[in-house]
């Protein structure tokens, strides 16, 4: 496992307590798995995806991630519709190893309440709770 000053927080995007990370991309929010929980993971060999169309809450269970370590479920940072999923991950989960803010991107949702996003953590705020959990 990567130490903490191994891992890549972008400032462009808001962090859960889960460990997904939010990008607004304008009337979309992109999700995904933060470095530092791929790292926890260890290599991803398969992911559960929701359905294009499905309604979930923040909070909701949207998926879950399963590596040669263990099985985790996903939790949605904001409420909102599943526009789209990135299906390149049902044949290639190990993108979210590779690239997990870039081509590991899991979905794409239109928010039900654009304001929850301010409710996730800054970059920093979630390096922050890193330190104390370590």
């Amino acid at each position: 496992m990567k130490s903490l000053d191994e891992l890549e927080f972008l400032e462009d995007q808001f962090y859960s307590e889960e460990h997904e990370w939010a990008r607004v991309d304008d009337d979309k929010i992109t999700i995904g798995i933060t470095d530092y929980a791929q790292d926890q993971l260890g290599d991803i060999v398969f992911i559960e995806l929701p359905q294009a169309g499905d309604e979930l809450n923040k909070g909701d269970v949207f998926g879950t991630v399963e590596s040669v370590k263990t099985v985790s479920e996903l939790y949605m940072p904001v409420g909102g519709e599943i526009l789209v999923i990135n299906e390149t991950l049902e044949n290639s989960p190990e993108l979210i190893n590779t690239d997990p803010y870039g081509l590991g991107w899991v979905i794409k949702v239109r928010p039900f309440n654009r304001s929850e996003i301010n409710e996730l953590m800054s970059r920093d705020v979630y390096a922050d709770m890193l330190k104390f959990e370590g």
